[in-house]
This record gives structure tokens, sequence and C-alpha cells, in this order.
């Protein structure tokens, strides 16, 4: 039996870069002309295991970059003016594309709207700790001082 190098997940097969054993006909007329794997010959077998090797090393760059963006933000106070009555009461209210907004004038980081975790806009003057996930898994928070515009 041949082998073949997945170049895609195939579902009764293996996922992504697994060498199985298929049938000649099943690789010749299935899986190589839909683009789901390729003959394993050793130089095609070492490139896989050359990927997988760079892709590791790159998932943890992103880790630990991830990490200490999180810490970066930990130690972050963003502070945002707005318009707001005598008794503390904001005019319009502070939601997550705000905070999104600051944080990247404050540190450079660009952060979706939708990782600003807040239960509700916020609608008064004072101090808020805000947790945002910087990636799937890495949170931190971010104290938001939110003050009378002059």
């Amino acid at each position: 039996m041949p082998d073949a190098i997945l170049l895609q997940d195939v579902e009764p097969l293996g996922t992504k870069g697994a060498v199985v054993d298929v049938s000649k006909g099943y690789l010749r007329n299935f899986l190589i002309p839909r683009k789901l794997a390729q003959p394993a010959t050793k130089g095609a077998i070492e490139d896989v295991r050359r990927r997988q090797m760079a892709d590791e090393r790159a998932a943890q760059y992103a880790e630990e970059k991830a990490q200490e963006n999180a810490a970066l933000l930990g130690k972050t106070v963003i502070t945002i003016s707005a318009q707001a009555g005598p008794d503390g009461r904001l005019f319009g209210s502070v939601g997550p594309q705000d905070i999104a907004t600051a944080i990247k004038d404050a540190r450079g980081l660009k952060l979706d709207r939708h990782r600003v975790f807040l239960p509700e806009p916020i609608k008064n003057l004072g101090t808020y700790m805000v947790v945002v996930e910087v990636v799937d898994g890495v949170t931190a928070t971010v104290k938001t001082m939110v003050v009378a515009q002059q």
C-alpha cells in the first residue's frame, strides 16, 4: 500500500500533515485530484516535518508575544475623557470600541472591539477594571479611568 501525506484534514483518514496508508486507486483517483494528499516520498516527508516544526516555533513565539502584551496591558492605565453632567453621569457612554481605540493610542496594540468585555457600557465617571482578551485564552485586566472632558 502506498503512503500519502495529507495536505488537508480528511475525515476518515486523519489530520493535515499525517502520513497514512491508502490504496493506489484512492490516492490516484480521489485524494490527488482534489488536492487532499500527495504521495509520500522521502523529500516530501522531510518537507512536511520541517513545516510542522516551523509552525510549532511560530505558535510558541505567538504565545510568548501574547503573554508579553497581556503583561503590558496589565500595567496600563488608560484615560478616556467624555462629556459629563455635574452629577458625574456621561452624556453618552464609553463602549468597547472606545476602549480598544484608547489601548491602540496608548500602547499601539490593535484589538478588536469584540475582545473587550464590558457587561454594559460605562455611563458614569470613575475608574473601571476592564477585561481584554489579547488572543484566544490570554486575557488582561486594563485599568480604565473615565474623566470629565475639560
